[in-house]
């Protein structure tokens, strides 16, 4: 076997190509050699595959067969002409920027061939798009054998989900229900602990009667990696509290708030608030307020009517008044069904004050018990609890009588209840 040994290779003349020996030839390299391109590498490898040009293309330009390129069309459209067709050759193209949905790429053949079976361009318009073309033949042209969006190999540590109406802060995203509704979540983090969402479900206020109506059930959960300020009641310690979310669609129940009693508030019970949900947790509608007794008497009926005790609920309603001497009536139990921080108190009693009339009791509140009436004060429902998950801290689920807000759960007194709210705060960025 003959050797020759030089340390370079130039052409003869000035045309700038070296050919290494005659069609058909092969070339062994030995195992243990390395072979360095200091250059552009075209036309090794498979058939199909290209070699990358990592100088960045910012203009129109002709492809080279063998070849990939990142374009960037930041500034402006680019074309990228084919080189002649031979069956075999390949190019490849890349968007640079994520910036072909607003200035393309645009495929040009090389005279008369084809792409795709067509003699029209190629126009490339999707964000992080990738395509590799293959020459298969005259009829076909330039085929697509290959192609992707930089987004399907984005490891994501952050889930993505829709739903509600939607805000940030700092880098969490927080979705406000005041209805029902979806909350779509699309895509899983692949970071695990950013799968566990923080959440705010509050039941919807008892509505009113002689005594004030407990509130919607309180429950809450804060996720380590979302910071805010959590109430006292963050269920987080328990583990059947937490919600860690999948690629599906979680319906959202709001409930709606408990009615007012009718005809005569004083002694008709009002209505139980509705109940509140997501996922597995569930937030009970507030408990009633009781209807009050009266007895015979100056303006009143002319016959007793019973008093009535508060109803259950997420916290439970205050009683009506009692209509006998000496006698008190209980509020209604909150918490009720139980939940591990509980999700309500009690309400107040009612009992007989003085004369010919009694007194009521105040709502329970997700913080404390519904309270006795109390001449010179009146009926004080137990207070709700503050949370700051929205970013800014709001008061929710107190007994009645409470601030007639919106989408709190609080309960009504000589009202209506509040309707609930389900809110979800997680890691997005």
């Amino acid at each position: 076997m003959s050797e020759v040994k030089v340390n370079k290779i130039s052409p003869r003349t000035n045309c700038g190509t070296v050919t290494l020996g005659d069609s058909g030839d092969t070339f062994t390299i030995p195992a243990g050699a390395t072979i360095t391109n200091n250059g552009t590498a075209a036309g090794f490898g498979a058939t199909g595959a290209a070699s990358w040009d990592t100088t960045i293309k910012t203009g129109d330009f002709t492809a080279v067969n063998g070849v990939g390129y990142f374009v960037n069309t930041t500034s402006g459209e680019i074309d990228v002409t084919l080189p002649a067709g031979s069956p075999g050759a390949v190019v490849a193209v890349k968007d640079y920027a994520g910036t072909w949905d607003t200035n393309n790429c645009i495929i040009i053949s090389n005279g008369s061939e084809k792409i795709g079976g067509s003699t029209n361009n190629a126009t490339l318009s999707t964000e992080g798009l990738a395509v590799t073309l293959v020459y298969i033949d005259s009829t076909q042209g330039w085929l697509v054998t290959d192609d992707g969006n930089q987004s399907v190999a984005v490891t994501n540590p952050f889930m993505v989900a829709t739903g509600g109406t939607e805000t940030t802060s700092g880098n969490c995203k927080i979705h406000t229900f005041t209805g029902p509704g979806t909350f779509s979540v699309s895509k899983t983090a692949t970071c695990a602990a950013n799968n566990l969402v923080s959440y705010v479900v509050v039941g919807g206020g008892g509505g009113a009667g002689g005594g004030g109506a407990g509130a919607g059930g309180f429950r809450e959960v804060k996720s380590p990696v979302t910071p805010y300020t959590a109430s006292p009641l963050d269920g987080y310690s328990t583990p059947g509290n937490r919600v860690t979310v999948t690629a599906t669609d979680f319906p959202i129940t709001v409930g709606a708030a408990g009615t007012i009693g009718s005809p005569d508030t004083r002694q008709s019970p009002g209505g139980n608030g509705g109940v509140s949900t997501f996922s597995t947790i569930t937030s009970a509608g507030g408990g009633f307020g009781g209807g009050g007794g009266q007895v015979p008497g100056a303006g009143q009926p002319s016959t007793p009517v019973p008093e009535a005790a508060g109803g259950p609920g997420g916290s439970g309603g205050g009683s009506g008044a009692s209509n006998q001497s000496g006698t008190t009536t209980s509020g209604g139990s909150g918490n009720t069904p139980p939940t591990s921080p509980p999700q309500g108190q009690n309400g107040g009693p009612g009992k007989w004050q003085s004369g010919s009339y009694g007194a009521t009791g105040g709502g329970g509140g997700a913080g404390g018990v519904g309270q006795p009436f109390n001449c010179g004060e009146g009926v004080t429902g137990g207070p709700g609890v503050a949370s700051s998950i929205t970013a800014s801290p709001v008061t929710y689920a107190a007994g009645g009588p409470a601030p007639a807000t919106a989408n709190t759960g609080n309960g009504g007194r000589v009202t209506a209840g509040n309707s609930g709210v389900v809110i979800i705060r997680y890691k997005f960025q």
